[in-house]
């Protein structure tokens, strides 16, 4: 990276509005950055390479170690490829079985693939929301890349690997409204929510896994997706200010704070630089929003939580 990108991130997490070529601290490979850089940036290819190199530890299909699995709490990049190349030390295009890959989830593939195209100078970031492509009549909780290329904002999806009737572009998301098949952000879902259009119970985890859906838990990806926007790539379990206990009522103040967020993060998506510069003001003073120095860390195996503190490796 250039060092006036560097400069323009201000060294921290929250990025400075529409500098995102610039690494955060968790996108940074670090002494890895040559393996990166040998890794293509067009879409198809380079969502190949983060498939190879993480392997989802739920939807895979395969048993996987479990002696790995501590791995979904690689919050680095750096982390997930030490861990790569401690088992393969050699270009990350190179074929893994399945079962030695690094285990993560949908915000490892997307981070990896941010990851790779800062490191070629790219703008890139994260976009968390949900998913109605891989469950008919759910929305998944899912975190997918989006990336400037051609002129606009460009979303793809590194764990889908083939084409689908619900998603016939996986490489190039078109937009979609709450309630599709296809990708929304959380501030879209939240707000489709608020006004009665769609049906909260059917965002969340997983169908079969009631806790984790509804009002609550549609909230709490709203606070995430500011996250992420701003340069904190959180994993999915951790909480922090305002994100509450899963399937815990969202109080009235609550709710009417975070219409004021998600309109925001609307009117930032659709070009409102002021509503970008005012979001990025509000999280960087809001301790509702922002992490601060310590997170509480769940687990998705249903590890007690605990609090760590949001250092460099």
């Amino acid at each position: 990276m250039s060092s006036e990108s560097r400069e323009q991130s201000g060294g921290t997490g929250a990025v400075a509005a529409m500098d995102h070529a610039s690494h955060t601290p968790y996108s940074d490979p670090e002494p890895f950055a040559e393996l990166m850089r040998a890794v293509p940036t067009e879409p198809t290819e380079l969502a190949a390479v983060a498939r190879n190199v993480i392997v989802h530890y739920r939807a895979s299909g395969y048993d996987l170690p479990e002696e790995t699995r501590h791995e979904v709490n690689s919050r680095w990049v750096k982390q997930i490829l030490a861990a790569d190349q401690g088992r393969h030390p050699w270009p990350l295009d190179q074929p893994r079985e399945v079962t030695s890959r690094v285990q993560g989830c949908c915000r490892d593939h997307t981070l990896f693939c941010v990851a790779t195209m800062r490191e070629h100078g790219i703008p890139a970031r994260s976009r968390v929301g949900f998913a109605g492509y891989f469950v008919e009549g759910w929305h998944h909780d899912h975190v997918v890349v989006e990336a400037w290329l051609d002129g606009r904002w460009r979303r793809f999806d590194a764990e889908v690997e083939e084409p689908r009737a619900s998603l016939p572009t996986p490489m190039d998301i078109p937009p979609d409204l709450p309630g599709g098949t296809g990708f929304v952000t959380a501030a879209q879902a939240w707000t489709a929510h608020r006004r009665g259009e769609i049906d909260p119970e059917t965002y969340g985890v997983d169908p079969a896994v009631p806790i984790f859906r509804g009002p609550r838990f549609v909230f709490d990806e709203v606070i995430y997706e500011v996250a992420h926007r701003f340069g904190d790539e959180l994993l999915l379990w951790d909480a922090w200010g305002r994100i509450g206990e899963p399937g815990s009522p969202v109080s009235d103040d609550d709710a009417r704070w975070l219409d004021a967020v998600a309109a925001l993060l609307l009117a930032a998506d659709a070009g409102d630089l002021d509503a970008e510069h005012r979001l990025r003001a509000m999280y960087r003073t809001d301790q509702g929003l922002h992490p601060g120095a310590t997170v509480l860390q769940a687990s998705p195996f249903g590890d007690d939580p605990f609090p760590v503190a949001l250092q460099r490796p």
